[in-house]
């Protein structure tokens, strides 16, 4: 897939990530997800031993896309040289008083506030990936789901919040643990990447919009089709699987495809955890907490 020419104007962002040039990598990138849960021998293996394996199987689809996202909007931010972006395990402390301050306050009563990093408790809350742009000095703390089609507003809202409290910490962790990294406005967005249920302005952006948060033209484009390269793949796998199987079983294969869960509420589950510490700290320039936001004029 190429992108459409439908206008010859100048592109918005000085960086292009172009689906030809990044082709084989996104290709390595499929191969490395693929590759140890759902490939076409692992898939023959599930059919010869029946259905509950086949099930637990499927549900590996889903956690293997969200990977492959994550990956995916990594490697596009890497096209922009202002962008840093920190993935892995960075847990982020999410203390009793930070939650209640994101939840029992309006948003200009604590966004110039900054918390110590080290501030204790065992809650807390892992990013899928801290995007920091050194040029603007303002840092994204990012969710990335595959499909928020089975979340309730509550959920969704406990989310945000969760978020927003960890938020208050990242400008010291930048500044203490990343040599000086200094973030000045820290935003908080949901990347859903099938595209519905979107609340600009309440933080919960299309995948199609990634362009806007990494400053990098055509980045929406590039996710679209990595996802399309990667569900072609899947069921080229299963169609090798099931043809080397003799077709056998084939029946049962497409009812557990059906079950293929919507089990998205295995992602991130929460539980209680006790109050911790709150401990804000003295900071160079004052900070902003907050939703991402959107351009206001998007381009078509």
């Amino acid at each position: 897939m190429t992108p459409t020419k439908q206008n010859t104007t100048a592109p918005t962002y000085a960086t292009v990530a172009d689906i030809e040039t990044l082709r084989s990598r996104l290709d390595t990138l499929i191969d490395e997800t693929v590759a140890p849960a759902l490939s076409t021998d692992l898939l023959r293996r599930a059919l010869v031993a029946g259905m509950t394996e086949i099930t637990t199987i499927l549900r590996a689809v889903p956690v293997a896309e969200g990977r492959l996202l994550e990956r995916g909007i990594a490697l596009i931010a890497s096209l922009n040289t202002d962008l840093v972006v920190l993935t892995g395990n960075l847990r982020l402390p999410v203390t009793k008083a930070a939650t209640e301050l994101v939840e029992m306050n309006d948003p200009s009563l604590y966004r110039s506030l900054s918390l110590d990093a080290d501030s204790g408790g065992r809650k807390s809350y892992t990013p899928d990936l801290l995007i920091l742009n050194l040029r603007t000095s303002v840092a994204h703390l990012v969710d990335v789901k595959r499909s928020l089609g089975s979340y309730e507003i509550s959920r969704i809202a406990e989310l945000k919040n969760r978020m927003l409290a960890a938020a208050l910490v990242v400008p010291d962790l930048l500044y203490k643990e990343y040599r000086r990294l200094q973030a000045k406005e820290v935003r908080v967005v949901i990347l859903n990447a099938e595209n519905q249920r979107s609340d600009l302005e309440g933080g919960v952006w299309p995948l199609s919009h990634l362009d806007h948060l990494l400053e990098v033209e055509g980045a929406g484009l590039v996710m679209a089709t990595l996802r399309q390269l990667f569900q072609a793949r899947i069921e080229r796998n299963w169609n090798e699987a099931l043809q080397s199987h003799g077709g056998k079983k084939a029946a049962d294969v497409a009812d557990a495809e059906r079950f293929r869960l919507r089990d998205e509420a295995s992602e991130n589950a929460q539980t209680p955890e006790p109050p911790g510490t709150l401990s804000p700290v003295a900071l160079r320039p004052p900070i902003q907490i907050g939703f991402a936001q959107a351009p206001r004029a998007v381009p078509h």
